[in-house]
């Protein structure tokens, strides 16, 4: 049975490309695109004015198993990002890079809080996570030329905090 799981941690391009390289040997299915906003008809220019307050975000469609699962991605998203910085990732500035994770259901609630409890407390003494779990709302499809952007354009920009911390 395919699963959801939505995240956001900046540029969708670089968040899209670290779970695709981490994952590549699995079958997943990724997007990016927009959420957690009010704007129904956002698009990519409108979104960087910071006015629709939709993130930019990646969705992930898989088939459960032993490695990908949902507290997986829930620890990946924490160790390919910095969790501790309020609407920004390196210099990409503004709430649409906000770090969030928006839930899909009351269990992944519960994996969301949890895996984040225990990122906080391995990997964070001294620092606070500041990644939003709230319910997902609407998502909308990003314009096509940012789907797979960096698989497309091997020299695009990537935002410098998109790498493995643990």
């Amino acid at each position: 049975m395919t699963e959801t799981a939505t995240f956001a941690a900046g540029c969708f391009w670089g968040v899209e490309k670290a779970f695709q390289k981490f994952y590549k040997d699995e079958d997943i299915e990724t997007k990016v695109g927009y959420t957690g906003g009010d704007d129904s008809n956002p698009n990519y220019k409108k979104v960087c004015t910071g006015t629709t307050e939709h993130a930019e975000a990646l969705q992930i469609k898989y088939t459960p198993n032993d490695k990908i699962n949902y507290p997986n991605l829930v620890e990946f998203f924490y160790r390919m990002h910095d969790p501790t910085t309020i609407n920004s990732q390196g210099p990409d500035v503004g709430t649409q890079y906000r770090s969030a994770i928006f839930y899909h259901s009351p269990e992944q609630e519960q994996i969301a809080r949890k895996v984040t409890s225990e990122v906080q407390e391995k990997h964070y003494k001294g620092q606070h996570i500041v990644t939003e779990i709230v319910p997902a709302s609407e998502w909308y499809d990003a314009e096509e030329y940012h789907q797979n952007y960096l698989n497309k354009n091997p020299e695009g920009y990537e935002c410098p905090s998109h790498f493995l911390r643990w």
